[in-house]
């Protein structure tokens, strides 16, 4: 089989075996095997190290120490002790990425995958599973990305045939397979495997659904999850493979039922949902699903499960035992968050606010005596090569300042989550407003045929960091928090429409290991909703609408309302099910550009669906992106208008317009 070609031949078992059933002769040696996994997922572009804080009751008296995490010269750093580990007692490893390294930091945004080819090819990995994130820009160029790398990319229920760009492409494959001899490994195929040393698979498993989330998928094809699981684990293990790595970007709730209803996989190495498994309440950062999960499958046997947070700030690790028969004994180890080794008393982040040296040893006293943080230094020489070639276009293209934070305005998905209250981001509303403002302006409204906009709605997926304590510049939004180049649609829809929307993603986002993207923050629109059944289902408390008056009224069903939201959200992706239903026969929506500084609006007549692909249908031409003249992304530039003209000093807003309350966990 062409190893350039991921179709479904091997998913669907159409590939021969080497020999019959009964055969014994042509297949890998059964022994036991110790393997040593680091893992990292959704590194998101994060090359610099990310600014974050942890506190602890027993450390300076319980107050933030400021510092940052991660970045990819820490995560190679660290990758290298365990390689280097490894060596030394000739076990053998594997290191992986869960996906979506795509996306995430003006670094992206500047250089689209090229520079993530670059670096991710300078880390030893062994493979990395096909994230939703690396379809945002377009296949000719992630081919581009897939033929630079020097690690196979995975996703067995992927069909790229058909796709003129990815059919051809190096490097992407359904699965891969590693030969061992102790820390020794060769990447091998069934026909070249040798039958004296233990073999490995590491299978990727993709999004089934991956058009509702990523419109951007050409003509690939996705296939079921736990069907072709399943149906690649039978293969493998008819050829003698019994132990057996899916490396997955699916989020810890597929992950779970993937191994609930698949027999036959040891380990799944997981991303998309972000989490970061372990108990990190010694940092104030929670308790967010044991790490190592063992989940029973069908037939009596165990999956262990790890997944390693987000953004390049920790990097997991997993000790495997298999026995004899490809069945592991224990799956023990843990995530690591990569401290760097300054340390302040605030947010400032400037010499003054510089530990003593006494408050500096009791934190580097604190770290050393805990599993998951470790001060790691850079990789020299991988710091060196960003530093160099990078950085200084990434420094022009932030453009000027338009405001500034007192201190960091925190974004998390859900509310509750991440040392958040029950209102959640303090982001998400300010791009709300920064929305309903621009929607309102006259420059917009003036060429919408209505009169008003009522509503904002944002996807808390798109709203992608926290924003940090100092100048804002342009390019924090247009690089950084809104990234994507989305355009603003304008649409009218019911408020039964609004409310099943809402009822839907807040209900499914109840679920702890559920992706959190989907999460709605508004503007022009409130609402109360109360957990009423652990991880299940709720209700709403209040649901109001503000009025032209200013007065808040209870949102009526019946009546019509006018809502602006981006034009991914407003297609009903990311499970915005709701919008898509409400357009799918005909649409009264408008999406709007900035052609030659003058806002220019495309009507909309519906909403099509193409398996999970949604689309616009417009009455003329949709909006040509690559046209010099036209600028696309307006959900950032609505936002920078907003600021700037708003909020000199930009503060988190005084009133809230989500409330979540979650049940005790």
């Amino acid at each position: 089989m062409n190893k350039k070609l991921l179709a479904v031949a091997i998913a669907l078992g159409v590939v021969g075996c080497n020999g019959s059933d009964s055969d014994t002769q042509d297949r890998p040696i059964k022994t036991e095997l110790k393997l040593s996994i680091a893992h990292i997922n959704d590194t998101h572009s994060s090359f610099d190290e990310v600014k974050s804080s942890f506190v602890n009751d027993y450390l300076l008296n319980g107050q933030p120490v400021y510092t940052s995490f991660g970045g990819h010269p820490r995560l190679l750093e660290a990758a290298n002790v365990y390689r280097e580990q490894a060596e030394t007692e000739n076990q053998s490893m594997l290191f992986l990425h869960g996906g979506d390294a795509w996306q995430g930091s003006a670094y992206f945004k500047i250089n689209k995958g090229k520079m993530n080819a670059d670096i991710l090819s300078q880390m030893g990995l062994d493979a990395m599973a096909m994230g939703n994130h690396e379809f945002d820009l377009d296949n000719q160029t992630l081919a581009e990305f897939l033929n630079a790398v020097n690690f196979p990319v995975l996703g067995a229920n992927m069909d790229v045939s058909a796709d003129a760009d990815l059919s051809g492409a190096n490097n992407l494959l359904p699965y891969t397979l590693f030969a061992f001899d102790g820390f020794e490994k060769e990447q091998v195929t069934l026909e070249t495997m040798p039958y004296d040393r233990p073999i490995v698979a590491v299978v990727g498993m993709v999004l089934e659904d991956m058009p509702s989330i990523s419109p951007e998928t050409g003509d690939v094809q996705f296939m079921g999850e736990i069907e072709t699981a399943q149906k690649v684990v039978n293969e493998l293990q008819e050829h003698g493979i019994d132990k057996i790595v899916l490396l997955t970007h699916l989020g810890l709730s597929r992950d779970v039922r993937i191994a609930e209803n698949v027999d036959g996989i040891d380990v799944i190495v997981g991303g998309h949902s972000h989490t970061l498994m372990g108990d990190f309440t010694n940092l104030g950062m929670g308790d967010n699903a044991e790490y190592a999960q063992i989940v029973t499958t069908p037939n009596g046997g165990e999956t262990c499960i790890v997944q390693a947070g987000e953004k390049a700030q920790a990097i997991g690790h997993a000790n495997v035992h298999f026995d004899e028969n490809g069945h592991i004994t224990s799956c023990e180890g843990g995530n690591t968050l990569l401290s760097s080794d300054t340390f302040y008393d605030n947010n400032l982040r400037d010499d003054d606010s510089l530990l003593t040296s006494s408050d500096q040893q009791q934190v580097e006293s604190f770290i050393s005596q805990e599993k998951n943080i470790e001060i790691t230094a850079e990789d020299e020489q991988l710091r060196s090569h960003i530093d160099e070639v990078y950085k200084p276009e990434l420094e022009e293209a932030y453009g000027e300042n338009i405001s500034y934070l007192p201190e960091d305005i925190v974004h998390e998905r859900r509310p509750n989550d991440g040392g958040t209250d029950e209102h959640g981001s303090g982001v998400a509303p300010i791009v709300a407003e920064g929305w309903l403002n621009w929607a309102n302006s006259d420059a917009v409204i003036d060429v919408l045929p209505y009169s008003h906009v009522d509503i904002a709605l944002v996807g808390a997926g798109g709203v992608r960091n926290t924003l940090e304590f100092g100048d804002l510049r342009e390019g924090h939004i247009s690089l950084e928090l809104l990234p994507f180049s989305n355009y603003m649609s304008v649409l009218q829809v019911k408020g039964s429409v609004i409310k099943d929307l809402l009822n839907s993603t807040i209900t499914t986002s109840l679920d702890d290991s559920e992706h959190m993207g989907k999460f709605p923050y508004t503007a022009g629109l409130r609402y109360v909703f109360n957990e009423d059944v652990i991880h299940t289902s709720g209700s709403f408390e209040v649901l109001d609408v503000l009025d032209t008056e200013g007065n808040w009224v209870a949102l009526d069903e019946s009546a019509t309302y006018t809502i602006t939201t981006t034009n991914y959200n407003a297609n009903g992706n990311d499970e915005w099910t709701a919008l898509y239903e409400a357009q799918s026969a005909s649409a009264d929506r408008y999406d709007i550009v900035i052609k030659e500084n003058v806002a220019d609006i495309y009507p909309v007549v519906r909403v099509e669906k193409n398996g999970d692909s949604l689309k616009a249908i417009y009455s003329d031409n949709e909006p040509d992106c690559d046209d010099s003249t036209i600028s696309c992304n307006t959900d950032a530039l609505s936002v920078i208008d907003y600021i700037a003209q708003e909020h000199p000093v930009l503060e988190k807003l005084e009133n809230p317009t989500v409330t979540l309350n979650l049940l005790d966990r």
